[in-house]
């Protein structure tokens, strides 16, 4: 059984700049949920210069994107600014593509196809998936202690601000 994270390093609630999104099919709305479901329910998120600053979680994360960037606001359960993460998405502009078309196939296919079709389209979704959150983890590295599948969930939601319509 793993051990369980310190329950101050934490996100306790997330939020998506709405205005960044501009249009969600169902399936993606559904992807957005879960995420958000899971990551709240169990995630591991030490932002180091907030909580070396002495302000320990559980922290509020807002995400959006703009200018190309991403944006990570950190506060306090109270909604005090704690700090505000910058980072550049031009290394992630392929595994979000990747991503989305991967997602595509996956969505007809659960519609149409066999059984071990799905399992193989879903075995290479799991793998940009884990690919990308890979890279989100190096990028937040020295800023955010995180673990794999926080990160994961992530960037399905980095994703989800991503999509254009």
């Amino acid at each position: 059984m793993p051990e369980t994270p310190d329950p101050n390093w934490r996100i306790a609630q997330i939020t998506l700049d709405e205005d960044t999104i501009l249009w969600r099919s169902a399936d993606i709305e559904q992807e957005r949920r879960v995420a958000i479901f899971d990551l709240i329910e169990e995630n591991s998120f030490r932002p180091v210069r907030a909580s070396d600053a002495g302000h320990n979680g559980p922290y509020h994360l807002a995400l959006a994107v703009q200018d190309g960037r991403l944006g990570l606001t950190i506060t306090n359960p109270e909604g005090a600014l704690l700090e505000t993460l910058i980072l550049g998405l031009g290394r992630f502009r392929r595994p979000i593509r990747e991503y989305f078309a991967i997602c595509d196939s996956y969505y007809q296919a659960i519609r149409k196809a066999t059984p071990a079709e799905i399992e193989t389209i879903d075995m290479a979704r799991r793998g940009v998936h884990n690919g990308a959150a890979e890279l989100l983890l190096e990028r937040l590295e020295g800023k955010v202690e995180t673990d794999f599948a926080t990160a994961r969930r992530l960037f399905t939601l980095i994703c989800v601000l991503h999509i254009k319509g």
